[in-house]
């Protein structure tokens, strides 16, 4: 985590309020002998460090501070610090405010970011969603109650920070985020992405078929981005599953889109998802209904093959979600996302993503958070999550 030096205390102090992993990023320098003399009062000096050595707090020694307690854990696990104790604001923007690190080693689970939104046909903005996510996500809580998943304590999460794109080549980031994303999953971790415009979805696809063949798709979107073209370009936001299908990285008859709607440029919008196999769940059969029904049915479609979820924000009414780039009015609701993403619990998940977040349309920030409680509903419904 974040290194802080002070002017009149000697040493540093490594903040282990996010957690007890000693990443560090670099070193910022402060002056003034109140927080000099809270960094060297009694329940600091209590620790036991070696001479020269970063005072980290790990176990209960150091956790004699009224500030201290929860600070660290004895699990072996990354658990995000809880806001009874460290306040929300503190430490570095981080997804969930979990421990951050450069590399997949160790991790069963990473959240990254994808800040690209050169695909974007219509309002530009969903470069800054991985950014404002973070933000929000410190809203979010370690436990998830209404399900009883227990995520911190079941798998290794980290946030690895985002992937380099190229904003002057959609072409050239789709290449960076292909050969990313395959460093990611080639150890087995589990890939839960920020983005991004939906163009990100392709490239990642193309690296989590590299390594489980063709895969299922729960695909959660107002669109159901199978174009062929658009002012003469095969690749951008609304072509990424046309050139899944053209490159057989899907398995079509695993294929499910909920919630399309919207006007079309042509008579039969669908007729290309259809002829795949695709199943299409209009945003009209979803209305004034619980979707719990239906994804039973779709969990039985998926069966114990390789699965992908990828959710574009504007699935959801903009009443709800007004901060993205092509909105689409009597979308989802938030309580149906839920059901959606919680009835894929028990499916082989093997990835997932959140994209279209613009938070330039949305000044209240709701729809980033909405955005990040997503994700973590996605992370409580991967294999291995325990519940309690």
């Amino acid at each position: 985590m974040e290194a802080l030096q002070f002017s009149g205390c000697k040493g540093r102090l490594l903040w282990a309020a996010l957690c007890q992993n000693s990443f560090a990023f670099g070193t910022r320098r402060f002056s003034g002998t109140s927080l000099a003399s809270r960094l060297c009062s009694p329940w600091l000096r209590s620790c036991k460090t070696k001479p020269g050595s970063l005072p980290i707090i790990q176990d209960g020694s150091c956790l004699k501070h009224p500030g201290a307690k929860r600070l660290a854990s004895n699990s072996s696990f990354n658990i995000p610090p809880s806001a009874e104790f460290v306040a929300r604001p503190v430490g570095v923007c981080s997804m969930f405010r979990l421990p951050t690190q450069r590399s997949t080693e160790g991790l069963d689970v990473a959240f990254v970011g994808v800040p690209l939104d050169t695909g974007t046909s219509n309002r530009p903005g969903a470069r800054f969603g991985p950014r404002h996510i973070r933000a929000e996500s410190a809203m979010v809580r370690a436990f998830n109650p209404s399900t009883g998943a227990d995520p911190y304590h079941s798998l290794m999460v980290a946030d690895i920070g985002d992937v380099h794109v190229n904003l002057y080549d959609l072409k050239d980031s789709c290449r960076q985020i292909r050969e990313a994303f395959r460093k990611i999953i080639a150890g087995g971790c589990i890939p839960l992405t920020m983005g991004g415009d939906h163009t990100i979805t392709y490239p990642i696809l193309q690296a989590i078929a590299d390594k489980h063949g063709p895969v299922g798709l729960v695909h959660v979107d107002a669109h159901t981005d199978t174009g062929d073209q658009a002012l003469g370009e095969k690749i951008y936001h609304g072509t990424p599953f046309r050139r899944c299908v053209d490159e057989g990285l899907l398995d079509c008859k695993r294929v499910v889109q909920i919630g399309i709607r919207g006007s079309s440029y042509s008579s039969s919008p669908y007729k290309y998802g259809r002829d795949q196999g695709f199943r299409i769940v209009l945003a009209e059969d979803c209305w004034m209904k619980s979707l719990v029904p239906l994804m039973a049915e779709v969990r039985k479609q998926m069966g114990e093959k390789p699965v992908y979820i990828s959710f574009d924000i504007d699935g959801i009414d903009p009443a709800y979600a007004p901060g993205t780039g092509t909105p689409e009015i009597a979308g989802l609701t938030p309580a149906q996302a839920l059901e959606i993403i919680r009835g894929c619990q028990g499916l082989n998940i093997v990835g997932g993503d959140l994209v279209e977040v613009a938070p330039v349309y949305d000044a209240s920030g709701n729809t980033a958070l909405l955005g990040a409680n997503l994700l973590f509903e996605m992370l409580c419904v991967l294999p291995g999550v325990k519940t309690i």
